[in-house]
């Protein structure tokens, strides 16, 4: 897939997303609580929740699909309600639930959505086959989708979001029930519209996803943003330490003595094949911890690092499993 992105159109404001105090409630029940957070050109914002946390009405806030009861959503400089229209051309929306018409063709879709977003002519011809090159769906452009495996069907979604261009791609579990191929497909394909400038507020129930994808990312339980930044800055807020497990042979007593004294170091032990440390950030740490057991008589064979993940963090902050 090597059709360039287009680049979305110049953005009047240094933000392509802000949501402020973001609020919705259905009757007595407040499913989302006053969220906020913003999101820039080119950059990919994971928003992570378990099931009932209310991601899915924030999305469909932003997306403009269903009204806040309070707050604002902004999109490149211009707030967004149920009832704007300009705003909206803005944005990209690719529900989790796919939204095909089956007897028609992957090309037939294309230009059907595509009129419905405002394109026309040779515009929307250039767009719709640049768009089936970038989902590798060329091969199949004139098949009806009814035929089309799940991965197809998702990928062919996305592409209906990216035709008119969007400053901002909502994507909604994007990768739910498509094979590893397809998989890796989409995953490609959101990295590649970053790095041309668009903006992307991703979800999804597979963190690994976020870790690869996403700059920045916020956890949303019970209705409420409880903590957001890039991977690094959640983990020392929870207080994750990285653990550094150091194959080695020789003085080990000394050299743990030693090395726990070190800056950083938390915890330091002998196992059956050596050390085993906890420290804040094993990166900087390693060289001195190296210099310092050599200089305790030990001899290092191996090392291995273990940082701590968003799961753990997320544990950490929800007291449940993403899935829950």
């Amino acid at each position: 897939m090597n059709t360039p992105v287009t680049a979305p159109a110049p953005n009047r404001s240094p933000l392509v997303l802000q949501v402020e105090g973001l609020r919705k409630s259905y009757g007595e029940i407040q499913a989302v609580k006053g969220i906020s957070f913003e999101i820039a050109p080119g950059e990919n914002y994971g928003l992570l929740g378990p099931n009932g946390a209310g991601k899915t009405t924030t999305i469909q806030m932003i997306a403009g699909v269903l009204a806040a009861d309070g707050g604002r959503v902004t999109v490149c400089g211009e707030e967004l309600t149920t009832v704007t229209t300009s705003v909206k051309s803005h944005i990209g929306w690719v529900p989790q639930e796919v939204a095909l018409y089956d007897r028609l063709s992957a090309r037939e879709n294309l230009a059907f959505f595509g009129r419905m977003q405002g394109l026309s002519g040779k515009e929307l011809t250039k767009r719709v086959e640049e768009v089936l090159h970038l989902t590798a769906l060329s091969d199949r452009a004139g098949d009806k989708t009814i035929k089309f495996s799940g991965g197809m069907r998702r990928r062919l979604n996305i592409g209906i979001g990216l035709l008119h261009q969007p400053d901002l791609l909502i994507l909604d579990e994007p990768t739910v029930g498509v094979d590893v191929q397809s998989r890796a497909s989409i995953l490609d394909q959101v990295e590649e519209m970053t790095r041309h400038g668009m903006a992307v507020l991703y979800t999804t129930h597979y963190i690994e996803e976020v870790e690869r994808l996403c700059r920045r990312v916020g956890i949303i339980d019970h209705g409420e943003l409880i903590a957001e930044g890039t991977k690094t800055e959640l983990v020392k807020m929870v207080g994750e330490r990285d653990r550094v497990l150091v194959n080695a042979v020789g003085n080990l007593s000394e050299g743990v003595n030693r090395v726990g004294r070190l800056e950083g170091v938390h915890q330091a032990g002998v196992t059956t094949e050596g050390v085993e440390l906890l420290v804040d950030d094993a990166t900087p740490l390693l060289p001195r911890i190296f210099e310092t057991l050599t200089r305790s008589e030990v001899s290092v064979t191996g090392v291995h690092v273990e940082e701590p993940d968003l799961e753990a963090v997320f544990l950490h902050l929800t007291g449940r499993a993403l899935r829950d």
